[in-house]
């Protein structure tokens, strides 16, 4: 296939999964509505649950078996994966089911920390905690097929599913926080339900022995490396629940939602890059895709994130009730631009990682540490949480720089242009 073809397959699988995850987000999106409908402290809770889930590692998840399953594919190992993907599967499983039983045993100084009145909820986020482990792990392997259409489709279903249970939880039957986490988990029982079954002739293939040492050395930097992405793109709500009251989570979780979106619009074009580039480096063939990624996010995710300074109050008032719109609007310039660095970091962790260049993971775990610390002592009012994030965004991207043209750039194994 020549290059001109191989960016047109590309652009047309972005596009799908631009449009997909969009509508998929706005459709996660649509609960949010749902807070017209429940106190400001609720739908903090509700923003703090949902964060937990969020903090579990389902990037990381979704990137190793993205990278096991292109790599598979590649080079016709796919019954090594067939046997880490049900041993991985079952694992989690087990360790899904120590740790509830830890958080049941210490529910009622969990529910007091965080501010929590129906243990319903956190009964519900457990479910949640165990379906955001399996529904990465599957997407990943549809990514790594490059089952992009398949997909697409689970994240719109996810969506579709969350918001229609929500709403009927909270419009008919009055429930508040635990409705809205049922909306989310029955959303995520029929995303894992469709991405199991179109992966089933994966699954479920004779198994052969694998090299527990090599795979390590792959997933171990993985899991790591994405693992503190995420950290950085989540943690800031669980501090601010921390740190401070009810409704003013409420708020931020309000402005949060709203700019995290700008990864709905960009985080499409490096999920297609990303096995895209497993695949051409196993066979060492040279790529530009990288380049043509981070130029099309940096476009995209600066326009958005001036659209949300500008349009951010109108929005505010058109999803919120009336009592979100002063604070919501004054941290969301902060929050947006925070977004930014973030969502060029992400394409150059994705092509770090991707050509298994690990020496940036050190790196990014030392940062993930620092950004927690942070938020431990510069707290004294949102916008400072949001400076916070901003500076370690600013300073991952800079990172990520480093190891992609000053450090990896130098490298005689580098790949540059097709």
């Amino acid at each position: 296939m020549s290059a001109e073809a191989h960016r047109a397959t590309f652009f047309r699988q972005s596009g799908w999964l631009m449009i997909a995850n969009i509508a998929g987000g706005v459709l996660m999106w649509g609960v949010h509505f749902l807070s017209k409908k429940i106190p400001p402290a609720e739908y903090g809770v509700f923003g703090t649950m949902l964060a937990v889930a969020m903090c579990i590692p389902t990037m990381p998840l979704q990137m190793v078996f993205a990278q096991q399953t292109a790599k598979a594919l590649a080079t016709k190992r796919e019954r090594e994966l067939a046997g880490m993907i049900r041993l991985v599967w079952l694992g989690t499983f087990g360790v899904w089911l120590v740790s509830s039983a830890a958080v049941l045993f210490w529910q009622g100084r969990i529910l007091e920390r965080m501010q929590i009145a129906n243990p319903v909820g956190l009964w519900i986020t457990l479910a949640v905690v165990l379906l955001s482990l399996w529904v990465p792990m599957f997407s990943g392997v549809l990514q790594g097929q490059q089952n992009f259409l398949w997909l697409g489709w689970t994240m719109m279903i996810n969506g579709a599913g969350r918001l229609l249970v929500a709403a009927f939880l909270v419009l008919v039957l009055a429930g508040y926080a635990a409705g809205l986490m049922t909306g989310v988990l029955l959303g995520l029982v029929v995303a894992a339900a469709i991405a199991i079954w179109q992966t089933r002739t994966l699954w479920l293939m004779p198994s052969s022995p694998f090299d527990w040492r090599s795979l390590l050395k792959q997933v171990i930097p993985l899991m790591l490396g994405f693992g503190a992405f995420q950290f950085m793109f989540t943690a800031d709500t669980m501090f601010v629940k921390a740190y401070f009251t009810g409704d003013e989570t409420g708020f931020y979780v309000s402005a949060g939602t709203l700019s995290r979106a700008l990864m709905w619009l960009v985080g499409p074009m490096a999920a297609v890059m990303f096995p895209r580039i497993v695949h051409s480096a196993v066979k060492a063939e040279k790529t530009d895709l990288m380049g043509v990624v981070l130029i099309g996010t940096a476009v995209l995710a600066a326009g958005g994130a001036l659209g949300l300074c500008i349009l951010g109050p109108w929005v505010v008032r058109f999803v919120y009730s009336e009592a979100y719109v002063k604070i919501a609007t004054s941290v969301m310039p902060w929050y947006a631009g925070a977004m930014v660095p973030l969502s060029l970091a992400n394409v150059l962790i994705n092509n770090l990682l991707a050509r298994s260049h690990f020496r940036v993971v050190p790196a990014l775990v030392v940062l993930a540490a620092a950004y927690a610390f942070a938020l431990t002592q510069f707290h004294d009012s949102l916008v400072t949480v949001l400076k916070t994030m901003g500076v370690c965004n600013l300073l991952l991207l800079g990172i990520c720089a480093w190891f992609t043209w000053g450090i990896e750039g130098k490298s005689p194994k580098s790949e540059v242009r097709s």
